[in-house]
């Protein structure tokens, strides 16, 4: 595995284990948090896969933009759009004031996130 791509797998890690602990926390739990972290998680192992592969990263958020990218190395990532398109939103929506998300939407951005890091981790050998 190229460096880089180690870098990125350890940032995308962080982010994993701090959506985690916001949804187990028993106090004041941040389930904005959460939801952004499993965004910026499912994010970087993408942007993982596409070092690994040496294709240029784009400065973009936008999962499934960065999937259409790797769709011609992974055509069965092609199921992950679903789960992709719904964490993009967490990763934006619940930034700013006018919308809070709450225990449920932290579960499923977790399981989304989880599903995507399980397939990328196994495309990388991990």
């Amino acid at each position: 595995m190229q460096q880089l791509t180690a870098e990125w797998v350890d940032k995308a890690e962080g982010d994993f284990a701090t959506c985690g602990r916001e949804i187990r926390a028993r106090t004041q739990p941040n389930y904005d948090a959460a939801c952004f972290h499993a965004q910026q998680c499912a994010e970087k192992y993408l942007k993982a896969r596409l070092q690994e592969a040496n294709i240029a990263i784009p400065r973009t958020h936008d999962l499934v933009a960065l999937l259409q990218i790797l769709l011609p190395t992974e055509p069965a990532w092609v199921a992950l759009t679903t789960d992709l398109r719904a964490l993009t939103v967490f990763g934006v929506t619940f930034r700013y004031p006018g919308m809070a998300a709450n225990r449920t939407m932290a579960r499923d951005a977790y399981a989304r996130c989880s599903n995507v890091r399980a397939i990328v981790r196994a495309a990388l050998g991990l």
